[in-house]
């Protein structure tokens, strides 16, 4: 039976982009299913003069794609409630806590209340001096507030911001998003992991080659124009979603499948990322930007872009962990815009047999080196959602060459379908008070330093701009860069 969850939700930002795309579809779904019931209330904010009525149209709006009944829609925004709100005017929360205190009775909350800000950073801070100061903060009940990205633009002003949260909320209290921790394959890392010993048996050096991840975006900067010149590739995807999926990759098995014990080898992992100087940075770590087509903008004749803009559209970079189990092993990685396709993939590729016996003359299909394909496990994340395994087999017919073959599973159409949607999923923790799919602190830190060293060297050397074709996989010193080391990328585009 499902299990009806309690609480007052106040989301700051409420008029905004991420507001009616992601988290109204994702609250009403809980909704739907019986986790939200009679005893949930939203209150939006933004500076907008809206009415509730008006308010109430906006959300039954963002639905429209989900074709519910409309009926079900209306008791659903019936529970939401608009203040047209200045979130740095100390009297405008002494309203938000009059009516928040008033939900709370009307729809017997129990003091409990969760705070999603949704929009700028840099008024994170200030929101949560002013919970604080204001006393909306509860003193029965739960109080805790979903942070969404960027976490900081380096490891400082992360923690200047931290420090700022910390001060009203404790650190387990803080829920910072990441939307990709949401996502049914990542979480199914775990379980391919330590829920099978025919891999974690080999899930180290001895066996494993390289591991290659690869977030791959078809489209531009598109509306986020502003934003992403002021970050780049390097900050926006890979000091946040990559880390996190390397640190569940190689993280050591915890002790526990909990929240406490999760971060604990996740920041053990993130700990041990090798630090590059700065003269190992150039062999180590590419960046590219995309050139204009007949077809399409570059990056520097799109809208509201410099058309002297040297901020990167694609990373490529060779991660080493210094420890045990990963010695001597590389991670690349690689995230990019206007590439081949959009999808999202790890390829974990196995060392090759040491001796090929089947190395005959009459085996076309054999590779230069000793004939033997290297197997290859892939996680598939989106948007196809399973697993590959390329193996090498006997080919049919006379004589005993062999050739690749692939086994794997999907996910069905009606599976995929039905799965929650990451952010539906991630509320849903947050409800529960589990912080095991959301970033930790230390595990920002860690990831910050990490990137702070390679953006410092970016920043004082000027790039040759731009440097790779859109449509393609990025520009040639991404497959350079496992060249070096007598690899190659599993999927070439």
């Amino acid at each position: 039976m499902t299990e009806e969850k309690i609480a007052l939700f106040t989301i700051f930002g409420g008029t905004g982009d991420l507001a009616q795309r992601k988290l109204y579809p994702s609250l009403f779904k809980l909704y739907q299913k019986g986790y939200l019931q009679e005893h949930f209330a939203v209150i939006g904010t933004a500076r907008r003069p809206w009415t509730d009525d008006h308010y109430h149209q906006i959300i039954a709006d963002s639905l429209a794609s989900l074709h519910a009944d409309p009926a079900t829609v209306t008791k659903f925004a019936s529970h939401f409630y608009y203040q047209s709100h200045d979130v740095t005017d100390a009297q405008h929360y002494v309203t938000l806590k009059q009516l928040s205190e008033k939900l709370d009775q009307q729809y017997g909350l129990q003091g409990n209340r969760i705070f999603y800000l949704a929009m700028a950073p840099n008024f994170f801070g200030t929101i949560a001096q002013h919970l604080k100061s204001e006393n909306i903060l509860t003193p029965n009940g739960f109080n805790r507030v979903i942070i969404e990205k960027p976490f900081g633009h380096d490891y400082a002003s992360a923690k200047e911001l931290n420090d700022q949260l910390t001060a009203t909320f404790n650190e387990n209290q803080i829920y910072r998003i990441d939307h990709y921790l949401g996502k049914e394959m990542i979480q199914n890392i775990s379980a391919i992991r330590f829920g099978n010993n025919i891999w974690e048996s080999l899930w180290n050096n001895r066996y494993i080659s390289n591991v290659q991840i690869t977030l791959s975006e078809k489209l531009g900067v598109e509306e986020r124009a502003v934003y992403y010149d002021n970050s780049g590739a390097l900050r926006d995807m890979v000091q946040n979603h990559i880390l996190q999926i390397l640190s569940l990759l190689t993280m050591d098995q915890p002790v526990e499948f909990t929240e406490n014990d999760i971060d604990v080898e996740k920041v053990k992992a993130l700990r041990s990322l090798r630090p590059y100087k700065p003269a190992e940075i150039a062999t180590n770590f590419v960046r590219g930007q995309y050139a204009p087509t007949d077809e399409a903008k570059g990056y520097r004749q799109e809208d509201k872009i410099s058309p002297e803009s040297n901020t990167d559209t694609f990373v490529a970079g060779k991660v080493m962990i210094d420890n045990f189990r990963w010695s001597g092993v590389p991670f690349y990685v690689r995230t990019g815009k206007r590439l081949a396709d959009k999808f999202t993939r790890i390829d974990v590729v196995f060392k090759r047999p040491v001796v090929n016996i089947f190395n005959h003359d009459d085996n076309p299909d054999q590779t230069p080196d000793n004939g033997l394909e290297p197997n290859v496990l892939t996680i598939n994340v989106e948007p196809t959602e399973g697993f590959e395994l390329r193996m090498n087999a006997k080919c049919v017919g006379q004589g005993f060459a062999t050739t690749p073959v692939k086994l794997d599973f999907d996910h069905d159409s009606e599976a995929t379908a039905n799965s929650p949607e990451a952010y539906e999923r991630l509320l849903h923790d947050a409800l529960n008070g589990d912080a095991t799919n959301f970033t930790h602190w230390q595990e920002v830190a860690y990831s910050w330093k990490f990137v702070d060293v390679i953006q410092k060297y970016w920043d004082e050397h000027t790039p040759d701009f731009p440097n790779y074709q859109p449509g393609t996989m990025g520009p040639a010193a991404s497959d350079d860069l496992l060249k070096r080391d007598g690899n190659d990328w599993i999927y070439k585009g």
